[in-house]
């Protein structure tokens, strides 16, 4: 008993603490354009958080800035192109300025396409792992010194969804290499100050996928079976 009353203090004590003096630190968010990565750009701008924001259009970028501070940057980030990646980091260590990164926030991922395993081919698995887990990991590894120069911290969202592997594709072996990757990254960072978590959050409206871009994946790859694959799953397989 005495046990679980120290630890039941020590979560209402940790959970009361706050980062103070916000000014000046600096925090990078991938997947900005739209959903739970733009709230989030906003809800850190308003606190007084210099943000940097990945986008991947021009437009996500122009509309995220038109309904901010002027502290708040954008830049362009394509996670499966690595002179992307490399423009973004040199971008985020210009505007930091010396002073480190406080916070990296990986949330940009791919979804499409997801499908039964025996209708795709090896580039629908790149088309999302590159996305969702190498470029993840290239632009953290890329990121680490600023990040150990603030003693920051690490903060990767993983859609809980992903976690679930009831359908063929990347999309669920993206989420799983992510925790992995976070769980040993943890473990090496805290030497030099550096704390790693994931953040596992369930479903936001902002952030459903369309419904009608898996359906366009679907009979796009449905028309490109071969026949005798086509045939043993049939059309009432197809339509269900």
């Amino acid at each position: 008993l005495a046990s679980i009353l120290s630890l039941i203090i020590y979560w209402l004590i940790r959970d009361r603490y706050r980062v103070r003096n916000l000014s000046g630190k600096y925090v990078f968010i991938t997947g900005c354009d739209t959903g739970l990565g733009n709230s989030l750009a906003k809800w850190l701008d308003k606190r007084g958080f210099c943000v940097i924001a990945a986008c991947a259009t021009e437009k996500g970028g122009q509309e995220l800035q038109s309904c901010s501070s002027l502290s708040l940057k954008t830049v362009n980030l394509n996670l499966a192109d690595s002179n992307s990646i490399a423009r973004a980091v040199l971008f985020v260590t210009k505007e930091t300025a010396g002073k480190g990164l406080f916070g990296l926030v990986s949330n940009a991922e791919g979804t499409a396409p997801v499908a039964p395993t025996d209708w795709l081919r090896i580039e629908d698995f790149h088309s999302v792992l590159d996305v969702n887990l190498l470029g993840l990991i290239e632009i953290t590894l890329k990121l680490l010194p600023l990040l150990k120069k603030a003693e920051g911290r690490v903060v990767n969202l993983i859609n809980a969804k992903g976690l679930m592997a009831f359908v063929g594709g990347g999309y669920s072996l993206s989420k799983w290499g992510m925790e992995a990757f976070s769980d040993s990254l943890r473990i090496e960072m805290r030497h030099f100050g550096v704390k790693v978590c994931i953040v596992e959050h369930g479903f936001f409206k902002a952030g459903v996928v369309n419904s009608g871009i898996i359906e366009k994946y679907l009979f796009r790859l449905w028309k490109r079976l071969a026949p005798e694959i086509r045939n043993s799953y049939g059309r009432k397989y197809f339509v269900n």
